[in-house]
């Protein structure tokens, strides 16, 4: 059976990805950082079996907008929930060791024998020993918009030390976002412009494991809804 799974980007830090191993039946579902109708744009419909918060901030933490919840993690630790594994990495949301934001978690997803890298709200750099704790990500779903996590330019150089095969950028600005948060994130123009990798749009990624190649390149998945 072909390994393989679908992301969709709801828009900010929140993704839903499916497995293609069923369960009983039943495909697992994963959403990550659903956010508050606040951010400006509608949080979907969805069902998921299993939730993940990066951080408790209305943007992030809106599990009750998700049906059907089997496991929400929203803290450091090794989990496992209808075959998925994950791993929660307590990191920062500021450059402050958490003194101006608090704390922040990295998810890491192992779906179909892929590694796929959650990074949530990011605020500060990686240490080389962060960096290995990641081991060989797949697909890096990373923030470049600034202000409350790190910047473009931050966000290459991490890029650049993790060198995944796929990164999705994420939680920046774009059309239908509140004025508040518009007036504090950048574009992910910055980003795609200077990280020096193949930029490629889609609606929605379909990923084989067997189909993986070693050339990186970006993909800028559009926001589901707009």
């Amino acid at each position: 059976m072909t390994q393989y799974m679908d992301i969709t980007y709801f828009g900010h830090a929140s993704f839903k990805i499916v497995s293609s191993s069923a369960i009983d039946g039943k495909k697992p579902v994963v959403v990550t950082d659903p956010f508050d109708n606040k951010v400006g744009f509608k949080f979907p419909k969805v069902e998921a079996d299993i939730v993940t918060i990066s951080h408790d901030h209305f943007d992030h933490n809106n599990a009750s907008g998700v049906s059907n919840i089997r496991k929400l993690i929203d803290g450091p630790g090794e989990y496992e929930v209808m075959g998925v594994s994950m791993i929660g990495i307590s990191t920062f949301h500021d450059d402050k060791k958490g003194e101006d934001r608090g704390r922040n978690i990295i998810f890491i997803f192992e779906i179909e024998g892929m590694r796929v890298v959650h990074l949530g709200d990011l605020g500060h750099g990686l240490s080389e020993k962060q960096v290995n704790n990641l081991g060989d990500v797949d697909v890096l779903m990373i923030p470049v918009g600034g202000e409350y996590t790190i910047d473009s330019k931050q966000a290459i150089e991490i890029v650049q030390s993790i060198e995944p095969k796929i990164t999705i950028p994420m939680h920046y600005a774009m059309p239908g976002l509140s004025a508040e948060l518009s007036k504090k994130l950048t574009s992910e123009e910055p980003f795609i412009t200077h990280v020096g990798l193949p930029v490629e749009k889609a609606s929605k990624l379909n990923i084989k494991k067997a189909s993986l190649v070693e050339e990186k390149k970006v993909v800028l998945l559009e926001r589901k809804g707009r």
